[in-house]
């Protein structure tokens, strides 16, 4: 029966972290404690789903963020690279960084733009395709 409710307790915390709307990503190396601010948007081939991108908060910066999902690697395969920074609304970047080939999820560097309206970009750039999406401008 404990095993029962715990499963239950467990079902329910995972429904409520799911409709709150909060991002839980892996862990900034330069921030412990980042809150996502904006929505997610989705990078996209058509209609497949590539990757996300997100915009945090913390430490007093701002930082992107882009994931590829497991569907796209277990089609596509690892033949890509990630790129993402944070965009201000005069189109200076900040934080850019570029990850390793085939590298599942990158962070921005910390940008130093709490100040300024901004946008998360995340792009992934494979031998034959570039694909990218900004979030939404948040001021």
């Amino acid at each position: 029966m404990r095993k029962i409710l715990a499963a239950a307790g467990a079902a329910a915390a995972a429904a409520t972290l799911l409709s709150t709307g909060t991002a839980h990503a892996e862990s900034n190396r330069y921030c412990d404690r980042v809150t996502q601010i904006g929505s997610t948007v989705h990078v996209k081939n058509y209609e497949e789903t590539v990757a996300s991108v997100k915009q945090f908060r913390g430490c007093g910066y701002n930082f992107s963020y882009v994931y590829v999902w497991d569907s796209w690697i277990a089609r596509a395969g690892r033949d890509f690279t990630l790129r993402t920074y944070i965009l201000t609304r005069d189109n200076n970047t900040h934080g850019y960084k570029t990850g390793a080939r085939g590298q599942r999820e990158l962070w921005s560097g910390p940008a130093d733009t709490l100040d300024s309206c901004t946008r998360a970009h995340g792009e992934v750039d494979g031998s034959s395709y570039i694909l990218f999406k900004n979030t939404g401008e948040r001021c």
